[in-house]
């Protein structure tokens, strides 16, 4: 069997306390299930400032581009609030999204039943939830030139963003979103701001046209992007893929997140386009979450959402499904169980830290794989 390779990239804050309990779980598997994963690392953001001057080194984004699958903790911190906008720590990972070619944005909103008591609404409404939104990118306003500040002189500057998009853009993020709905709830509903956005009366036509030619039998809504961040809080449960671009998708999984009782909760995928010969692709995984610089370094991380960026890694990079369901069962059990880092900590659980929590998924995923 061809060894599967890794390219591990911590970062900063609680990037690496997280990390490293994959890393625990990689080499028990490695151990037990004979996976053959190759693991190397390498530094990003303001550990990779502080190193090379850099948000990333040439040299560790040639080992991302080369691995099989990159898995990302966090970075950023107030340390780094100063440094140049170009090797500012988020740049590190714009920097591989853009090089990698990672255009499609993969964020699941899942509400575990045994939290369904931590969201901020009532449990009724996000009991069961299970959302997936797909979010463009690689384009749009984060991308889009010119993007500069420009002195007009008498103490006045311009900030300007450009959001742009080209038809195959969407095109290609469309039929993303409708695949995966085929293998869910068989409903996409494509979120912009047509009314007052020229791209977006481009994306519309475009989602529109993908489904009508391409994707008859999946259904399809159309909603304006505010209106569909009121309906997240609203009542979430009514819809299955949600597609949208990068600067709403940015903002609406972060709401959707939340939805779940915890940002610590919830992983991601960012996939290119399949290789035409081989048919992998370039991948990179990440918790939805920041770095956390206030608890960093006390053990305190939830390290649920990286352990869940991983199976997703199995799922969607090595199609080691099995393995996959095994390890996100494995985390529902220890939520049933009772276990709760801080961030989800109830009345009557037992609250532990992010060894513990680490621990006994690693144990009960152990205890599945027998």
């Amino acid at each position: 069997m061809a060894a599967r390779k890794l390219f591990l990239l911590p970062g900063d804050g609680i990037g690496p306390e997280s990390m490293g309990e994959v890393k625990k779980l990689i080499n028990w598997m490695n151990d037990n299930l004979a996976t053959g994963f190759e693991t190397s690392e390498g530094l990003v953001g303001g550990a990779a400032y502080d190193a090379h001057g850099a948000a990333i080194s040439d040299a560790d984004m040639e080992q991302a581009m080369a691995a099989d699958a990159v898995l990302f903790g966090a970075v950023g911190g107030p340390k780094w609030d100063d440094v140049p906008y170009d090797v500012r720590p988020e740049a590190g990972l714009l920097r591989l999204r853009k090089d990698m070619k990672l255009f499609a944005n993969l964020r699941p909103a899942i509400c575990y039943p045994a939290l369904a008591d931590s969201s901020s609404l009532r449990h009724d409404v996000v009991e069961g939830l299970d959302i997936l939104i797909v979010r463009e990118l690689t384009g749009g306003v984060y991308f889009g030139e010119p993007k500069e500040i420009i002195d007009l002189g008498n103490g006045q500057k311009r900030g300007i963003d450009t959001q742009v998009y080209d038809t195959f853009e969407i095109e290609r993020i469309s039929r993303v979103a409708f695949d995966l709905a085929k293998t869910r709830q068989n409903k996409v509903t494509s979120m912009e701001k047509r009314n007052v956005m020229i791209s977006g009366v481009l994306w519309n036509e475009v989602v529109t046209a993908v489904h009508a030619a391409e994707y008859p039998e999946v259904e399809l809504e159309h909603m304006l992007a505010d209106a569909g961040g009121m309906q997240l809080v609203r009542w979430p449960k009514q819809f299955d893929v949600i597609v949208t671009d990068n600067l709403f998708g940015d903002m609406l999984s972060d709401v959707a997140a939340m939805l779940t009782g915890s940002l610590g909760m919830l992983p991601s995928a960012s996939l290119g386009a399949p290789d035409p010969v081989s048919g992998a692709r370039k991948a990179l995984y990440e918790p939805v979450h920041g770095s956390a610089p206030d608890i960093a370094g006390t053990g305190a991380a939830n390290p649920i959402a990286m352990i869940a960026s991983f199976a997703m890694c199995l799922r969607y990079s090595f199609e080691m499904i099995a393995e996959a369901d095994r390890l996100e069962k494995a985390i529902a059990n220890v939520l049933d169980n009772g276990l709760r880092t801080g961030d989800i900590m109830s009345k009557g659980m037992k609250q532990v830290g992010t060894t513990e929590m680490g621990d006994a998924v690693i144990a009960e995923f152990q205890a599945l794989s027998a």
